[in-house]
């Protein structure tokens, strides 16, 4: 599995996928008793109507550019969700640069810290006192209005290398108090940033967040290796109010047009007792 931030592979989430899966899961008979957990290479081939020989290559990460219809078919096979479906197509078509390269480019500075468009600013602060905030490429809150910074942290205050949510999410006394369901939240959380930021796991500003978040996090460490993912959408939360209290908020993520690497989420209380 990977570690300190080092990018997954196409193979290890076969494995790692293949590993969760029973025969009677999927429909085959346990048979002889198994030395590992999970089904076989041959069994995930036969049930994606693949050879025993291209499955493994895949697993081995041998130069072998599978088709979508085969995708599709791993997917059906291993009965993964939309968002392991989509991290699939990452890593066989995105796949991370090779170690060499990776260290070719270790010595480049961190990227210059992002922006955002005037416009963009200017949204985020009409639309309070919606708590709305904008985040960028690693998820660096980039803007947060008054109602944003009363709700979560005042990101303003925060040193700008102390502005990203993942790291606030999982070090910071804060998130806990905020986000009364924090574990099932933190861990989604972290499903969505693997998937938003998959591409680009061999850039060394992603894979220094990454190791970082391992060190400082057990919850990190323990859950960073399960190669879960999650989709980003729409929702509810159940947060904590610093004045109001607990309350349910339903929050809208939005696309920013010319830089698609950034979102921007706004956050709208529920009245209580609504439910739905």
């Amino acid at each position: 599995m990977e570690s300190n931030g080092d990018p997954v592979t196409l193979g290890e989430l076969l494995r790692s996928r293949r590993a969760r899966l029973s025969p009677a899961a999927v429909g085959l008979p346990p048979g002889e008793r198994r030395r590992t957990p999970g089904l076989r290479r041959e069994e995930v081939a036969a049930l994606a109507n693949l050879s025993p020989t291209y499955y493994a290559f895949l697993e081995q990460g041998r130069q072998v550019s599978p088709s979508a219809q085969v995708l599709d078919a791993l997917a059906a096979a291993l009965r993964l969700n939309p968002a392991e479906r989509q991290y699939l197509d990452v890593l066989a078509n995105g796949r991370p640069a090779s170690a060499q390269l990776r260290r070719e480019t270790e010595w480049r500075a961190r990227p210059p810290a992002e922006t955002i468009s005037p416009d963009v600013a200017d949204l985020v602060e009409r639309l309070d006192p919606y708590p709305t905030f904008v985040k960028g490429r690693c998820w660096d809150v980039l803007a947060a209005n008054p109602a944003a910074r009363e709700l979560f942290t005042d990101w303003e205050t925060r040193a700008p290398e102390d502005r990203n949510l993942v790291r606030w999410m999982f070090t910071s006394d804060e998130a806990t108090r905020v986000y009364l369901d924090w574990e099932q939240e933190a861990r989604a959380m972290l499903g969505r940033f693997r998937l938003a930021t998959a591409a680009h796991l061999n850039e060394p500003s992603v894979a220094a967040l990454v190791g970082e978040l391992q060190r400082d996090s057990a919850y990190v460490r323990k859950w960073w290796p399960e190669l879960d993912v999650a989709s980003i959408g729409n929702g509810v939360k159940r947060l904590r109010h610093p004045r109001l209290g607990p309350l349910e908020y339903a929050h809208v993520v939005l696309q920013v047009a010319d830089r698609p690497e950034q979102t921007l989420v706004t956050y709208t209380a529920r009245p209580p007792g609504l439910t739905g």
